[in-house]
């Protein structure tokens, strides 16, 4: 099953066709395209979502130069690039980087195959994790995709 989106771009339309996508309901997404997982206390793990990998095409590298950095809530803290383009990561909640996922300097591709599992890219610790309710549930999430 799929689903058609009509995309307007430079006064021209084309369809597109977006497949079903994973969206799971144990996250938090952002309108960036960016997910939370709240894991133990208050530390999360940040990675993007299937409709951003797919978009972005095949990922090639992760760079992230902000760990042990506190950061605001939509800051950049770092860049994904793609065969055809670079793209800014921003911080879904504010909160310290504590680690970027070591795998991902071999296997940037992760990205593409697991961005809910081994494609994770950042862990930190939440500022408040309150901040979380102000993010999208799946469904919310689901409904700006589509």
């Amino acid at each position: 099953m799929f689903y058609c989106t009509l995309i307007r771009i430079y006064n021209i339309c084309i369809i597109k066709n977006i497949e079903t996508m994973n969206f799971p309901d144990n996250l938090r997404y952002t309108k960036d395209h960016e997910w939370v997982r709240l894991e133990k206390d208050n530390e999360a793990v940040i990675g993007i979502t299937d409709f951003a990998q797919k978009e972005l095409g095949d990922i090639v590298y992760v760079e992230v130069e902000t760990v042990g950095k506190a950061l605001a809530a939509e800051t950049v803290f770092g860049t994904v690039e793609a065969v055809k383009t670079v793209s800014d990561l921003y911080l879904p909640v504010a909160g310290t980087i504590l680690e970027v996922n070591p795998e991902l300097a071999s296997a940037p591709d992760l990205v593409n195959s697991d961005p809910y599992g081994k494609g994770w890219m950042i862990r930190m610790t939440l500022k408040d994790p309150a901040d979380l309710d102000k993010l999208m549930d799946a469904a919310a999430y689901g409904n700006i995709v589509h």
